[in-house]
C-alpha cells in the first residue's frame, strides 16, 4: 500500500534538510460538500398564481420562463424572455400565446433554438420553437399524442448535436419520444412497473439522466434517479434501473412530486416534499450528486425556504445558476471565490487523529484587517491549508488538506486583537448527520455490499468515497443491514467498519479507504541523527504495550446447515506475555467459517496495530497521510529501519518565531 502525497524532487529535498523557510499556504473558498456554495438572491416575487412551469436559458444568457394559468382561468399558455437578466428586470411582464387547455409545460434550449412543449386536455403534444434564443416563435406544431390526459410530469433535454428527447409521465407509465436528426421517432414506454407518476425531469450528459416521483407498485411513495441510455454508461435506447433516494410508506402523511433537475457543475435537484399530517406543508427540497449519476449517492436532501406546491425550476449559464416557478425568481452566482490568507497567519495549528481532524487559525486582526469577514470568508466555506517550503525553485506547496469553517471568534486582550478561526474535516459532517427514515439493506437478497452502504451513507453527509486500497470483504460482504430514524452517521459508518479489516480517513470532502496489511512497504525513511537521504528525528518516543484484546471468539449462523458456528482467533505471542484477554463478537450475518476467520483476524488486527505506540516529531513532511507505512531509525532507541504506521498527524505554524513543526502518532503495521 504504497501511497503518500506525491511531491516534486526539491520539496523533498528541502523538508529533510536541517535549515529551511516555511512556507504554508491559507486560503478561503465558496465551496461545501465539494460544490459550490450558493447564495440565493430573490429577484422577483410577483402575483402570479402558482401552477405548472418551466425554465431554461437560452447561449445568448436570455432567461426564458414559461407558465400556464390555473384551470379557472382556462390553463393559458404565457412565455417570457428577459434577456441579461438581473435585479431591475421586469420578470412579471408576460407574452400570452394564444394557446389554453395546456395540461403541462417544459422548456429546453440549445444553443440560439429554444423549444417548449406543452400537452393540452385533448392529448395534444404540442410544441413552439425560436430560432433567436427567444425573440420571436413559431406556429405551434404537433409532435403527437398522449396515451391519456393524466400526465403529471414533462421534461425535454437536448443533446449536443441537436436531437432532443422529450419524456412524460402518463399515469404510471413514462414514455419517450425523441428528435433525431430533424425528425421526431416514434414514443416508447419504459420497461418498469411502478404505480402512479407525479413529475420527470432530465439532463442530457452521455445518457439521460431523469428524476422521478410517484408511487411503487405498493403505492409507497417514491423519488427516483433513472439513467436513459444513448451509448454513454447505458447502450442506446435501453434504461437502467429504478434507484430510490427517498421514501415514503403509502398510509404515512409524506408524499413527492415536480422534481426538477440540472447540472450547473454536480447535478442538482429540487422537488417538492409534501406532509399531510396536523402541520401540513408543501416545501421545495433541494440535493445534488456526490460523484457520478448513475452511483446514486446524493447528499441528504436540503429544505428550501418557501412554501410552493408546483415547485422549483432550475437552469445554468456560465455565470450564475437560477430557480424559478410561476411568480418568483431567484439566482446564485456559480463562479468561484477565493479569499488568500496566507500572509495573515499568525499560528496555525492542525490535529488529526483516525477519523477526525481538526485546523485552528489565529490571524491578524486591527484597523484594516478583518473588521468583518469578507467573501468567501464565514461559516461553512471551505478552508486549503497547505504546508510547503521555500526551496530553490520559489515557493511549493502540498494540496489537497481542507476544512470546513465551523466557528470564528474576535479576541481582544492587553492591548492586541486577533481574528481565530476554527474548521474541522468531514468527519463533522457524519457526526452531525442522522438518518431521517428507515433503511433496509440484503435482507431478501444481495442488495449493497459493505462498500456499497458505506458509500450512501457517507454521500448523505457530503463525502465522496475514494477507494486506496479495499480487502476482499469490503466488496463481497452483503450484512443484513438495518438503520433506524435518528441513529448518527458516525455510528453507523463505525458499525460497517467493523465488520471488514479496512481503514478510513478523510481529507477535505473526501473519505479514503485503505486496508492495512502487515508486509505493506515503508513510503518514506526519517532518522536520529541525521542520514543522508533521510528526514531527519528532532525527538521520538516509541512504546510497546499489550493488545487490549488477543483472544476473538466470533460467533455466527451457519448458511448451508442453519446452526450456530464459533470460530477462535489468537494472538499467541501476546497471550504468552500477559496471558489472554478475550473479546466476543456475534453477528448473525456471519455464515460460514472464512467469514468467521476474517472477522476475527480483522479485529485482532486493529487492536494490534495500537499496541505500539509512540510519536516522532519532525519539521513537517507535506505529503505525509494517515496510515502511512515508514521505517524509522533511532539509533538511540534502537531501531533500525523499524517500520510503524503513522495513526494520526499534528502540525504547529508560528510564523513570528519561524516555528514549524510536525508530530507523527505511530502504531503497529
Amino acid at each position: 500500500m504504497n501511497r503518500m502525497k506525491n511531491l516534486s524532487d526539491t520539496l523533498i529535498k528541502t523538508q529533510k534538510q536541517a535549515s529551511h523557510i516555511p512556507y504554508v499556504e491559507l486560503e478561503a473558498v465558496n465551496r461545501i460538500n465539494g460544490v459550490t456554495k450558493l447564495h440565493w438572491q430573490r429577484l422577483y416575487s410577483g402575483t402570479e398564481e402558482e401552477y405548472f412551469h418551466a425554465v431554461t436559458l437560452a447561449a445568448d444568457g436570455s432567461l426564458i420562463r414559461a407558465r400556464i394559468t390555473p384551470t379557472s382561468d382556462s390553463r393559458k399558455l404565457y412565455v417570457q424572455r428577459i434577456v441579461n437578466p438581473g435585479e431591475d428586470s421586469a420578470f412579471g411582464s408576460w407574452h400570452y400565446t394564444g394557446q389554453y387547455n395546456a395540461v403541462i409545460v417544459a422548456a429546453a434550449s440549445l444553443g440560439a433554438t429554444v423549444s417548449i412543449f406543452w400537452i393540452k386536455s385533448d392529448r395534444k403534444i404540442q410544441c413552439i420553437i425560436s430560432n433567436d434564443y427567444g425573440a420571436t416563435w413559431s406556429d405551434a406544431q404537433l409532435v403527437d399524442y398522449s396515451p391519456t390526459t393524466a400526465i403529471n410530469g414533462i421534461s425535454a433535454s437536448y443533446k449536443p448535436n441537436g436531437d432532443l428527447a422529450l419524456f412524460f409521465a402518463d399515469q404510471s407509465a413514462l414514455y419517450v419520444k425523441k428528435l433525431v436528426n430533424g425528425q421526431w421517432q416514434a414514443k416508447s414506454a419504459w420497461d418498469k412497473t411502478t404505480g402512479n407518476l407525479s413529475g420527470v425531469s432530465a439532463v442530457y450528459d452521455n445518457d439521460w439522466n431523469l428524476f422521478v416521483t410517484g408511487k411503487d407498485s405498493n403505492g409507497n411513495f417514491r423519488l427516483w434517479s433513472i439513467v436513459y441510455g444513448d451509448g454513454g454508461n447505458i447502450p442506446a435506447g435501453s434504461w437502467g434501473e429504478l434507484q430510490t433516494l427517498a421514501e415514503a410508506p403509502s398510509d404515512g402523511n409524506f408524499s413527492y412530486h415536480h422534481a426538477f433537475l440540472d447540472k450547473p457543475d454536480a447535478f442538482r435537484c429540487f422537488y417538492i416534499e409534501k406532509y399531510g399530517g396536523n402541520e401540513t406543508y408543501s416545501q421545495p427540497f433541494s440535493t445534488h450528486t456526490i460523484g457520478n449519476f448513475a452511483d446514486n449517492l446524493w447528499l441528504e436532501p436540503q429544505p428550501f425556504n418557501l412554501s410552493s406546491e408546483y415547485g422549483l425550476a432550475i437552469a445554468h449559464n456560465e455565470n450564475y445558476c437560477w430557480l424559478s416557478c410561476a411568480n418568483s425568481v431567484w439566482r446564485a452566482p456559480l463562479s468561484e471565490q477565493r479569499f488568500d490568507i496566507t500572509n495573515d497567519i499568525l499560528s496555525l495549528k492542525q490535529e488529526t487523529i483516525g477519523f477526525e481532524s481538526r485546523l485552528t487559525v489565529e490571524l491578524v486582526k486591527d484597523d484594516t484587517k478583518h473588521s468583518s469577514l469578507p467573501p468567501p470568508l464565514d461559516i461553512g466555506c471551505r478552508l486549503n491549508f497547505n504546508p510547503g517550503y521555500i526551496t530553490e525553485n520559489g515557493c511549493e506547496v502540498c494540496g489537497g488538506q481542507s476544512y470546513t469553517l465551523q466557528a470564528y471568534e474576535y479576541i481582544n486582550s492587553k492591548g492586541s486583537a486577533k481574528l481565530v478561526l476554527y474548521a474541522v474535516n468531514g468527519w463533522d459532517n457524519l457526526n452531525r448527520w442522522t438518518a431521517r427514515q428507515q433503511y433496509c439493506w440484503n435482507r431478501d437478497s444481495e442488495d449493497m455490499s459493505v462498500k456499497d452502504i458505506l458509500a450512501f451513507i457517507l454521500a448523505r453527509a457530503g463525502l465522496k468515497l475514494e477507494v486506496i486500497s479495499a480487502s476482499d470483504a469490503i466488496g463481497s460482504f452483503y450484512p443484513d443491514f438495518n438503520i433506524n430514524p435518528g441513529t448518527k452517521g458516525d455510528s453507523i459508518v463505525k458499525k460497517l467498519l467493523s465488520f471488514v479489516p479496512d481503514l478510513l480517513f478523510i481529507e477535505g470532502y473526501t473519505a479514503r479507504l485503505v486496508n492495512p496489511l502487515p508486509d505493506d512497504n515503508p513510503v518514506y525513511s526519517y532518522s536520529a541523527p541525521q542520514i543522508d537521504g533521510m528526514h531527519p528525528i528532532l525527538a521520538g518516543r516509541y512504546r510497546t504495550e499489550a493488545s487490549d484484546y488477543n483472544h476473538i471468539r466470533v460467533e455466527g449462523l451457519d448458511d448451508i446447515n442453519n446452526q450456530a458456528l464459533i470460530l477462535n482467533c489468537y494472538e499467541y505471542a501476546d497471550i504468552e506475555n500477559s496471558y489472554a484477554r478475550f473479546l466476543s463478537v456475534e453477528d448473525v450475518n456471519i455464515g460460514s467459517i472464512d467469514a468467521a476467520r476474517s472477522r476475527g483476524e480483522a479485529i485482532l488486527r486493529r487492536y494490534e496495530i495500537e499496541n505500539l505506540t509512540g510519536y516522532i516529531e519532525i519539521h513537517p513532511n507535506c505529503g505525509q497521510q494517515l496510515y502511512d507505512v515508514i521505517d524509522i531509525t533511532d539509533s538511540k532507541a534502537g531501531l533500525v529501519n523499524e517500520k510503524r504506521r503513522i495513526t494520526g498527524l499534528k502540525t504547529l505554524f508560528l510564523p513570528a518565531c519561524g516555528k514549524y513543526l510536525q508530530t507523527l502518532l505511530l502504531g503497529k503495521v
